[in-house]
């Protein structure tokens, strides 16, 4: 059976981008033009039962694809103490109070919780191992800021982790210190938040499944059909293998591999690595050269403001791993994705990728991608397009820590993040995320926070980089397939390609700029299926 859509606003992303009719059979888009080509189609195939849905009036647009974000950790979030509305570290103690009291858990299981932003708490400062002690000193508590990028743990939670006085800062991190001695505070950064809490209980397979289609279903509610794990560990992979073996994944999820640790996952499942596994495949590996610009450990060539005059963030790596590592990525003809925020960890990855490409002929075409570029450079935007290097920005920043960078970096550097106009000028291939969990997949407010580039505090940065809204929705289809090397399957609405479909309540070409974020996702449609209708 064929499908008819019709009567309604099509925007193909494709030359001609718009039509009035689309047709679906068997997953495919078989017609795409005007509502008399359609009538001849279904001429043409008298014996095809041909189905019709009207579009009343809404509009339809290519399927979202996310360029990059993390499916495994938004499941892990299902279950945790949620902080995105603290205002105080108050108000952050009494919800994990609540929860436990809520949930009854008995003594010794682990309580965690996401979402803080210090930025925005009353005190201005992480909360510390005595203010969580403070709420339960039987129960190992640990709480993730909301960038991912560091966390806070109380003592029985230190105690489990194995981390005390004698623990030595690894490589890249740093445990907090209680001033004048080394006995932790309670507070991890970086790799000594990501690594040293790898210690805590896990939860059973079934359960972390149940998780994981949650955590789906979010994506689909946002108009999403390809989905980013964006660094899997083997964890990770269990859960995704085990959700596909089994079948119940809606969306395409593709896989990005802790190339430092956890490489051996791509030998181990060629046949993930050559294509789709039921919804699933692994698109390539993943590493991490700096860390956050709001939690002020983004790696910058230029000092942060108010503070230690020479502070500048700092690298996860020598320049010698990093090209050991790019060298790996591109010996196995491997796809690398790199998280660079501040723009000396920018320059690092340029350089770095320039010498390695130098002795990889033909390496370009992997399409390398730069994940968020926060604060890269004009002048290294031209450098990046001479090595066909994506840059995936995280342009929700601007609305949600934009004041932060402001504070952190000046109105020079702080009104230049994101900057997708220089980009896309340039001639880059530019896509846009939201690197769930940190902030929901909707891909539609990351669109109107492009556009507007107005912080939370009503200030306005930099307008010659605001961009159009056609512009922000292609990075989020058609630049965003491309990324992933699926251009030829994915991203617009033409013949051929997959039915991954999303209908929206109003147009985002049309209607008000500063609307864009809040437009409905009517249904979401994989492959020519309904995976999600609003209530």
């Amino acid at each position: 059976m064929a499908v008819l859509y019709k009567n309604g606003v099509i925007v193909t992303m494709a030359k001609d981008l718009m039509a009035e009719a689309l047709i679906e059979k068997e997953g495919r888009i078989v017609l795409v033009g005007s509502l008399d080509q359609a009538r001849n189609w279904q001429a043409a195939h008298p014996q095809e039962k041909l189905e019709e849905r009207d579009l009343a009036g809404h509009t339809m647009l290519p399927g979202f694809i996310d360029p990059h974000s993390h499916i495994t950790a938004l499941a892990q979030t299902v279950n945790l103490v949620h902080f995105d509305d603290v205002a105080s570290i108050g108000e952050l103690q009494k919800k994990i109070r609540d929860f436990l009291i809520e949930r009854q858990l008995p003594e010794g299981a682990w309580i965690q919780g996401f979402g803080y932003d210090h930025n925005f708490l009353r005190e201005k400062r992480h909360p510390t191992r005595a203010e969580l002690d403070a709420v339960s000193e039987s129960h190992p508590i640990l709480i993730a800021h909301a960038s991912g990028h560091m966390g806070v743990v109380n003592s029985a939670a230190l105690k489990q982790l194995g981390i005390d006085a004698s623990t030595p800062d690894p490589e890249g991190g740093r445990i907090g210190r209680e001033a004048g001695s080394r006995k932790p505070d309670g507070y991890l950064e970086e790799t000594a938040f990501t690594q040293l809490s790898r210690g805590m209980a896990a939860p059973d397979i079934d359960q972390l499944l149940d998780q994981l289609d949650q955590a789906q279903k979010k994506y689909l509610s946002c108009g999403v059909t390809t989905v980013q794990d964006g660094i899997t560990k083997r964890p990770d992979w269990a859960m995704l293998q085990a959700m596909a073996e089994r079948k119940r994944l809606k969306v395409d999820v593709v896989s990005y591999v802790d190339l430092k640790e956890n490489e051996a996952l791509i030998s181990e499942h060629p046949d993930y690595a050559q294509g789709y596994q039921n919804r699933l495949r692994i698109g390539g590996v993943k590493i991490f050269l700096d860390g956050s610009p709001q939690g002020r450990t983004a790696w910058m060539s230029e000092p942060y403001l108010d503070t230690d005059s020479q502070y500048c963030g700092y690298p996860v790596y020598t320049d010698e791993q990093v090209d050991a590592m790019i060298d790996e990525a591109m010996s196995h003809r491997w796809q690398l994705l790199t998280h660079c925020n501040g723009d000396a960890a920018a320059e690092q990855l340029i350089r770095c990728t320039q010498r390695q490409q130098a002795r990889h002929p033909g390496a370009e075409a992997l399409r390398p991608v730069m994940i968020h570029a926060q604060l890269v450079r004009a002048d290294q935007l031209a450098r990046m397009k001479a090595l066909n290097m994506t840059a995936s920005f995280f342009t929700a920043h601007c609305w949600y820590w934009g004041d932060i960078h402001l504070r952190n970096f000046g109105l020079q550097r702080g009104g230049n993040i994101s900057p997708m106009r220089w980009a896309i000028d340039e001639g880059l291939n530019v896509t846009m995320h939201q690197d769930t969990p940190v902030i929901m997949p909707n891909m539609l407010e990351s669109v109107e926070c492009a556009c507007r580039r107005v912080t939370r505090g009503g200030k306005q940065l930099n307008p010659q980089l605001r961009i159009t809204p056609l512009e922000a929705l292609k990075a989020v289809t058609i630049n965003a397939a491309w990324q992933y090397h699926e251009e030829a399957r994915k991203g617009t609405l033409e013949e051929g390609k997959l039915a991954d479909l999303v209908i929206l309540k109003e147009n985002p070409l049309s209607c008000p700029v500063e609307e864009i974020g809040a437009i409905a996702v009517l249904e979401t449609i994989k492959e020519g299926v309904t995976v999600y209708i609003a209530k």
